[in-house]
């Protein structure tokens, strides 16, 4: 597979070439175009409960698209639900890749994902406790809201990020969170609450804007008992796609 971003960093979407009967997966809902032949299939990829704890714990979607190029080979256009950047990175048997929630946009069939615990600091985060886990071999299209920055670390050196601003990193880094305002008033005034250091060597993936705090600004100006927290969740569904 050959992968064409286009529209980055704001309006990013990525045309994803594929040899003949070739496949991609992807987010439910990522598709924007194929050309004429491609298959086009929805499963839970590895069973319903594997796809529940995908979705539930993970953040990602229930049911994953499958695209299978013909025999003359085809193409795929796949974009994200937020306005941002996608970045092409690639996950190895000796090297799987740490994905945050909702940054999954697409991959080889070759690459397997799963859930993986990231312990009660992730959700203390915000970000919930479960990280999606890529390995196998392939490439992996990751997405972000804003745009996408990497930060590469040297042996030993570290960075401070906050907790919604990652988007995935290197499994070599080493990582612990902690919070930076005392206090549970001060962590909700302050909107900061949590951050991570991270320790090279190794790479971190990061955006520049927040899920998080969208979802927060939008319950904001839609305050009221009578329909608003309805009316909340329907505007950011429908402005995430979800």
């Amino acid at each position: 597979m050959d992968v064409d971003i286009r529209h980055s960093p704001s309006f990013a979407a990525a045309r994803v070439t594929l040899d003949p009967n070739e496949q991609i997966r992807a987010e439910s809902g990522a598709m924007m175009a194929t050309s004429p032949g491609v298959g086009i299939t929805s499963s839970t990829q590895g069973g319903v409960m594997k796809g529940l704890k995908r979705s539930v714990l993970g953040g990602e979607s229930l049911f994953v698209s499958t695209f299978s190029a013909p025999a003359s080979g085809g193409w795929v256009d796949v974009a994200h639900h937020l306005p941002g950047d996608i970045v092409t990175s690639t996950v190895s048997p000796e090297r799987p890749l740490s994905i945050t929630k909702g940054c999954w946009l697409a991959s080889a069939s070759s690459v397997e994902l799963d859930t993986k615990w990231g312990g009660f600091k992730n959700m203390f985060g915000g970000e919930g406790g479960f990280l999606v886990r890529a390995s196998g071999a392939g490439a992996v299209l990751l997405a972000c809201y804003g745009a996408l920055d990497t930060i590469q670390l040297a042996h030993g050196e570290s960075v401070t990020i906050d907790s919604g601003h990652v988007v995935a990193f290197d499994p070599s880094t080493t990582s612990q969170i902690r919070k930076v305002a005392g206090g549970v008033i001060q962590t909700l005034k302050s909107g900061e609450g949590f951050v991570f250091d991270f320790t090279g060597p190794g790479w971190v993936m990061t955006q520049s804007r927040n899920p998080s705090a969208l979802q927060a600004w939008i319950r904001q100006i839609m305050p009221g008992e009578t329909g608003g927290a309805s009316g909340a969740a329907n505007v950011l569904g429908g402005f995430l796609g979800r």
